[in-house]
C-alpha cells in the first residue's frame, strides 16, 4: 500500500477494492499488535522495552492512516465493489478501537504514577533539605512562593 502521496489511489474494481481492504486490514492488526506488546511491557514496568517499540508504532500509525484516508476517498467503489470487505473492516475497527483505548489507559496509568513518585521524590528531597529550628522544621524565604523548601530536582529523561 505506497501509493504516490501526490495521488491518492484510486479503485476501480474488485480487485483493487479487495487489495485496499485487505491492505488495511493487515496495518490495522500489525498496529493492534504493537500496541498490545507497548501496554504488556508498560504493565510490567519495562518501560525501555515499552518506549523500544514507538518507532515501530509510529510508522504503523502512519500507514493505517494514510490506508484510512484511502478508504474513505474510495468509500463508493468500497461499497460498490467489496461491501462484505467494508463491513469485515468496521467491524476490525471497532476491535482496533478498544486495543487503542486500552493502550491509552495503561500509557495515562503509568505517566500519573511517574508523575507521583518523582512529586514525592521532590517533597522528600525537600524535607530533607529544610533546616530545623528547635526541633520543627523551618522554610526559609524563597523568591519563588511562600512554603518553597526544596531547591532544583534534576531529572533524567533518558530511561
Amino acid at each position: 500500500m505506497a501509493p504516490d502521496r501526490g495521488a491518492p489511489l484510486r479503485i476501480a474494481d474488485r480487485a483493487g477494492a479487495e487489495t485496499l481492504v485487505a491492505e488495511v486490514m493487515g496495518i490495522m492488526q500489525a498496529l493492534e499488535t504493537v500496541l498490545g506488546e507497548e501496554s504488556a511491557h508498560v504493565r510490567a514496568g519495562r518501560l525501555r522495552e515499552g518506549i523500544g517499540l514507538s518507532e515501530r508504532k509510529s510508522a504503523l500509525a502512519a500507514a493505517y492512516f494514510q490506508g484510512a484516508e484511502s478508504a474513505k476517498l474510495n468509500a463508493v467503489a468500497l461499497a460498490r465493489f467489496a461491501p462484505q470487505g467494508v463491513e469485515s473492516l468496521k467491524a476490525a475497527h471497532r476491535r482496533f478501537a478498544q486495543v487503542v483505548e486500552a493502550n491509552q489507559t495503561v500509557l495515562a496509568t503509568a505517566k500519573t504514577v511517574s508523575e507521583g513518585l518523582i512529586k514525592s521524590l521532590a517533597d522528600e528531597i525537600g524535607r530533607a533539605r529544610a533546616p530545623s529550628v528547635y526541633g520543627s522544621p523551618s522554610t526559609s524565604p524563597s523568591p519563588y512562593g511562600s512554603g518553597t523548601r526544596s531547591g532544583p530536582l534534576v531529572l533524567s529523561r533518558s530511561l
